[in-house]
Formats: structure tokens, C-alpha cells, sequence
């Protein structure tokens, strides 16, 4: 890693009608526009979204880190951001932060471990360290050697051949952290 401190930049341009592109030096542009709370249309990247989105990826990306120096093997890791927000007096501003991590780990994994490194990224989540709005994670950790379900569909707990799935240990860790 490099020294702190550490510098990032990205623009943002548009027109009177029509969508947004932001950039940065060397990474593709991104159409946003308002999301459809706010009329926008349907179908395109958001500020609000966006966030939820850093938040969501700097959980796993701390993770990551996090598990590499504990030498802690792990198969897949899915995480879902969801953020409130509110208008509060004058301002609006999110309020709520809540992860739900779903994490597989291989059969021989340790559970609890598992869970202990999830929470230490949680609290490390530089993103998130830097939003004000309260924080919730739900920690999900499963065991066994098939990736965990992209789509969503992790409350299945036999396939079409009747074979079981790991069933996966739930947390439930509501760890608030207003900033």
C-alpha cells in the first residue's frame, strides 16, 4: 500500500436534458441520472445507488484484505448495501446503512472465525467509516466448496435431486454505528 495520504478525483458532466456521465483518468464512463424516486428514469446508475454500491464493495474488498492477512480461506462472498434515505429538518441525507453479508466458506471453514473477520470489515470499511447514517450488518455464513447464489435464491435447501445443500448459520449482528 502506498503512503497516506491517499488522492482520488472523478467528474461529472451533462447537459440542460438528458443524462450524467462521470469519469475518471483511465476507467470507463458511467451514464447516471436521477433515480425514479426523484422522477428520474428507470434503467440507469444513481448517486444514491452508487453509494449503496461503494459501500457494498468496500466491504468486500476489506474482507478480502482482511481474510488474505488472517489466512482465512473462503470460497465466495455476496454483499448487499441497502441505505435509507430521509429528510431530516432542512437536509436530506441517508440514515441507515444495512450490509446483509452472505459469505461460503469450504467445509472444513470455521464458522465462527468467519463471522469474526466479516465484522472486523465492518468496521474497517473505509466507505463506510466516512458515511454519518447509522449501520446495521446481517451476517449469513455457509459451508461448502459451490459459490454462493448470485440471484438471490439462498433459501433453497435441496436442489432438483433431492441432494442438501449446506445450510447456512445465520447471524443476525446489529452493530449500530452512527458517525
Amino acid at each position: 500500500m502506498k503512503p497516506y495520504p491517499h488522492q482520488y478525483a472523478a467528474s461529472a458532466s451533462a447537459r440542460a436534458i438528458g443524462s450524467v456521465v462521470i469519469s475518471a483518468p483511465a476507467l470507463p464512463h458511467i451514464l447516471t441520472a436521477s433515480p425514479p424516486e426523484f422522477d428520474g428514469p428507470p434503467g440507469l446508475w444513481s448517486p444514491e445507488v452508487l453509494l449503496c454500491a461503494a459501500v457494498a464493495d468496500c466491504f468486500i474488498l476489506t474482507f478480502r484484505g482482511i481474510a488474505r492477512a488472517a489466512h482465512f480461506n473462503w470460497v465466495a462472498l455476496d454483499c448487499r448495501v441497502e441505505g435509507v434515505l430521509e429528510h431530516i429538518g432542512t437536509t436530506t441525507q441517508f440514515t441507515r446503512f444495512a450490509t446483509a453479508a452472505r459469505l461460503t466458506i469450504p467445509p472444513s471453514g470455521d464458522c465462527a472465525r468467519a463471522r469474526l473477520l466479516l465484522s472486523r470489515a465492518e468496521h474497517a470499511c473505509l466507505i463506510a467509516n466516512s458515511l454519518r447514517g447509522e449501520r446495521a450488518l446481517t451476517i449469513e455464513v455457509s459451508s461448502g466448496e459451490a459459490a454462493s447464489d448470485l440471484s438471490g435464491d439462498s433459501d433453497r435447501d435441496a436442489d432438483d435431486d433431492g441432494d442438501q445443500r449446506a445450510r447456512p448459520e445465520r447471524l443476525e449482528a446489529e452493530a449500530a454505528h452512527p458517525s
